[in-house]
């Protein structure tokens, strides 16, 4: 049996499971989840180029690894996951090598997740790939359903809320295409909880504001002047909370966008690294023999090596002094919020500027405006450096290519 037909297989009996085995509680963790995995698995397979018996691993993998549900509560249905797929691949004569790379790559998809090779990474990836995507409001209502169902409980929002923030705050993509396409998703989908969950806390700070207001209402002797000083109090909180909101979600999101930058740059700088090498241990010792291919073996190794200047250059770190004066403090003049402002401080004297911009509410948000716009300064940088480092390889690339044609041509000719 090829790998073809052996995922072939593996889909026919585990669709035929869910269909045969129907449980109404699973609301999530069904055929559908199932073939969203799958098509994950494939596509993640597709951008790094995994292909052959690892792609059969993978995808077959993908249509198993949540059976266990079929036979069990949530949980431990990981490792009945892994016996029902190890039972169904003995029977088609698969190799144990392949049963006991599907076990582990099923095994690995345990919360909270622990891949130890690159086939693990991806069907990890795969099954949380909704939280960076726009599925993952549907998803997670569904999931809380189900978790209702199975717990016999009602869920609050809150907790539910709390829970799935601590969750998006935890998880780390582990292959470098689920990071580039899914992180800044993850950090829309957190950044709106985020702010969900400040919403919340607002109202609760109101309506407790409200009870103790109308207590003072029932005892005080002005109640005309009561009302008026909580809704000045209100007007006074919905902004500054506002605020806050928008520095924690600017600032994620700034984060995200360098980590992402970073990973692009890794690519490139991988990318050119390889051809490089293969370069000069394969075609440079040949070099003799084919001395019509030397201008064009120049200009590709000229442009690898411009990709790599750029992409490093990019994710060069650029550290300040690290030191400010009292003078500085008291002038506003320094960001105590930038790890470069202060790193060769002694702890005493940082700890009494910052005690003095959180004593400045004015101080302290012209310290955040200030951190937000130098990573957005840095982050430009980067990612124009980005854009000059993947220009030289595209269009480079095409005139090296079409620079050994020529001379093969040519050659040839003569």
């Amino acid at each position: 049996m090829d790998f073809a037909q052996l995922i072939e297989r593996a889909e026919l009996t585990a669709t035929g499971l869910y269909a045969s085995l129907t449980k109404p509680a699973l609301l999530y963790h069904n055929i559908d989840h199932t073939r969203d995995v799958v098509s994950a698995c494939r596509i993640i397979c597709d951008a790094i180029g995994v292909a052959g018996e690892e792609r059969a691993v993978v995808v077959v993998s993908g249509w198993w690894h949540d059976v266990g549900y079929l036979f069990g509560g949530p949980a431990d249905h990981e490792e009945r996951s892994a016996e029902k797929a190890a039972e169904f691949l003995q029977a088609v004569g698969a190799s144990p090598s392949f049963i006991q790379r599907v076990r582990g790559c099923i095994l690995a998809t345990r919360m909270p997740q622990s891949p130890t090779n690159d086939l693990e990474r991806i069907i990890c990836d795969a099954d949380l790939y909704h939280l960076g995507t726009v599925n993952f409001k549907p998803c997670t209502k569904r999931i809380r359903k189900e978790a209702e169902l199975y717990g016999a409980r009602q869920i609050s929002g809150e907790e539910w809320r709390l829970a799935t923030i601590e969750l998006l705050r935890t998880h780390k993509y582990h292959t470098e295409y689920a990071r580039a396409s899914l992180e800044e998703g993850q950090a829309q989908n957190l950044g709106g909880l985020l702010q969900k969950q400040e919403e919340k806390e607002q109202d609760k700070r109101k309506s407790k504001n409200m009870s103790a207001m109308e207590q003072v209402q029932i005892v005080g002797p002005d109640k005309g002047t009561t009302k008026e000083e909580k809704k000045n109090k209100d007007r006074e909180e919905k902004p500054a909370r506002g605020i806050e909101t928008m520095f924690r979600i600017t600032s994620t999101n700034h984060i995200r966008l360098s980590s992402m930058a970073d990973s692009k740059a890794h690519i490139m700088i991988s990318v050119n690294s390889i051809i490089i090498s293969v370069v000069l241990s394969m075609l440079v010792r040949k070099i003799e023999d084919y001395p019509h291919l030397v201008l064009p073996t120049i200009l590709l190794l000229v442009v690898n090596v411009g990709a790599i200047i750029f992409s490093v250059l990019a994710t060069r770190p650029n550290v300040t002094k690290g030191t400010f004066t009292a003078d500085d403090v008291q002038q506003k003049r320094v960001n105590l919020l930038f790890f470069g402002n202060f790193h060769s401080m002694g702890l005493a004297d940082y700890e009494s500027g910052v005690k003095a911009m959180m004593a400045d509410k004015d101080y302290l948000y012209s310290g955040m405006i200030r951190d937000i716009y130098f990573l957005g300064v840095v982050l430009g940088k980067k990612y124009k450096l980005l854009r000059i480092s993947y220009t030289i390889f595209m269009y480079g690339i095409v005139l090296a290519v079409l620079a050994f044609g020529a001379a093969i041509y040519l050659y040839k000719g003569i």
